[in-house]
Parts: C-alpha cells; structure tokens; sequence
C-alpha cells in the first residue's frame, strides 16, 4: 500500500470513529456514572436500540428529540471545518466563523459558546475566552491536512479554527493536542510517540494566549501528561474506575481523557464503549477519542456502527477524508 493510499484509510478510520463515537456517546451525554447505569443496567455496548428512533431519555426534549445513530455538533462542526480547510488554501478565522454560522446542532443558549457566535452574526468576531472542548471536538481534520513536520502551520490553524468560540488557553491548547494526536497517528507513528506529539503541539499553542489568573495552572500538556502517567500503569480501565478518578466535566478531563483512552486502548471501539459508559460529556469524548484511535489503528474501527451513522445521518465523510488527504502536506 502506498502512502497516500494508507493515509486515506486511517483519514477515512479517524471520521468515521469520530462520527461514530459522537452517536454513541450521545445516547448518555450529561448522565452521571450512576445515572448511565439507571438508564442502561446492562451498560452501553453500542447502538441500545432500534437506530433513527428516539433515544428514550429525550422523547418529549424540547430542544431536540435526539435520535439513536444520529450525531450532534460535534461532527457537524468537525466537517464544516474540513470544508473550510479542502476549500481555503491559508484559512483565517473569519473562514472558519463563516462556516460555524452554518451549524445548527445544539444552537441554544444552553451552548454558549456557539450560541455568542449566531447572536452576533459576525463571522469574524474573534472569543477571547471560554476553555470548553469545542474547539477540540472539531479540530481533528486540521490534523489529517498537517503533517507533523509543519507543526507550527498546524498550530496556527488550530488557533484560526478555535477563536470564533474558544479563546482560552485550555481550549486552544486542547485542540491543538488534538490536530497533534491525529497528525502523527495518520503517519502510523506508535502510540507513546503520538502522544508526546500531542503534547508537543499543546504546549506550543500555549503561547497564544496567557491564562487567566484563576486558571493558570495545569496547563493542557500537564493534565494530558498527569492522566497518562497514572492511567499507563492501569491495565483494566474501567468505566467505574475512570468515572470516580477522571469523570469528563471539565475542561482539564475531557480531552485529556479522550486522548489518553485512544492511546492505552488503541481501539476506537474501547475507547468509544468506555467513554459512553462513565458520562459526562460522553459524545465529546468518545468523538476525540474515537478520531485519534481510529487513525492510530484503522483495524479497529466498527464498520456496523459506520454503517449505522451513515445510514441515519447521510454525511459525506468518505469524500471528505479523501480530499483531505489529497491536499496532506
């Protein structure tokens, strides 16, 4: 296989797994540990129903009656991101804040970030704060573009792609990690190397923007770190375990366990099941993580499930990934 070839099949695995992850983790997306189980006694172990019907828990939701198999902004942004990069050849943020004003996914106030955005109704209005995963849950893309030898390009769009919502150092710095984590897996770069990338990448974006005073530290290539050191030496991961030690609502756990669950695991599918049985924001990061494990190992990645999403949501993910990685450089 050459290397175009190979590098299609882990773009084409890592949007798929992050697709699919997004489906999957919605269905228990805000759930406590415990309240995961009350809905699920038996645990998530994929699509727990008859896909395109009604996720039990929002039948009667006022803002979205979310369907099983159906994904949420967290995909809708990650393409409308890749849209901008196949169609812009030095992509500002004004590009991407165009695009993000196509999204229509979790457009409510109880999404701030996203919900600023539409309200201003300007596409270059630049976030000076917010370290939500946002940014992270779409930056997968700038990834399969970049290779790891044009890091600093790398960062520079992850920046461009962040500000429209998130300004702060956490969040730029996670989406940073992120493009890293997939860059150096679309290469086949073992495991451990992909993760001192990622935080390569995150601790280079630091000098984007300061932290505010109350959150200086850690930083991203801290928490990232931190989890990993001790999360390494776990050779079970367990749901239960990693809900009491790392549950995902904040910004220094969800995308440092989205990438750590993606390396230790080395299997979207894991990676996916895991994130979806501790809650939390399960789609964020079953989604991240599911991308970096895809592209690390195409292997793993669940076709069912692919089919699963492609057939409820009809997303141009196959021609996407290949136009990305034509332009791959």
């Amino acid at each position: 296989m050459n290397q175009t070839s190979e590098h299609q099949r882990r773009a084409l695995a890592c949007l798929k797994a992050l697709a699919s992850g997004d489906a999957t983790g919605k269905q228990t997306e805000t759930l406590s540990h415990a309240e995961v189980h009350h809905w699920y006694p038996e645990g998530i172990s994929g699509f727990q129903g008859q896909p395109g019907t009604i996720i039990p828990r929002y039948k009667g939701n006022q803002k979205h009656e979310w369907r099983i198999g159906e994904t949420t902004d967290d995909t809708e942004q990650t393409l409308g991101v890749a849209q901008v990069l196949v169609s812009t050849r030095e992509p500002s943020h004004t590009d991407f804040g165009r695009q993000l004003l196509k999204c229509r996914k979790s457009l409510h106030p109880g999404v701030k970030s996203l919900w600023t955005l539409h309200e201003s109704g300007d596409p270059s209005r630049v976030a000076f704060d917010g370290d939500g995963c946002g940014a992270a849950m779409r930056a997968a893309p700038v990834g399969i573009l970049y290779s790891p030898n044009r890091i600093e390009e790398l960062i520079r769009v992850v920046r461009e792609s962040s500000i429209p919502t998130h300004g702060g150092q956490l969040a730029i710095c996670a989406a940073a990690a992120v493009a890293g984590a997939v860059s150096a897996a679309i290469e086949g770069w073992a495991p451990k190397d992909v993760m001192e990338f990622a935080i390569q990448a995150a601790t280079r974006a630091e000098v984007f923007t300061p932290p505010l005073k109350d959150k200086a530290t850690p930083t991203m290539a801290d928490a990232i770190w931190r989890m990993y050191n001790d999360l390494s030496t776990d050779e079970t991961l367990m749901a239960s375990n990693l809900a009491d030690t790392y549950f995902p609502d904040s910004p220094q756990t969800k995308v440092p366990l989205a990438i750590n669950l993606a390396i230790l695991t080395e299997s979207s599918e894991r990676t996916i099941l895991l994130a979806a049985n501790i809650g939390g924001d399960s789609d964020s990061v079953a989604s991240i993580g599911g991308a970096i494990a895809g592209a690390l190992r195409p292997d793993k990645v669940n076709d069912d499930w692919s089919d699963v999403v492609q057939s409820v949501n009809q997303e141009a993910i196959v021609g996407i990934a290949e136009a990305l990685v034509k332009l791959r450089h």
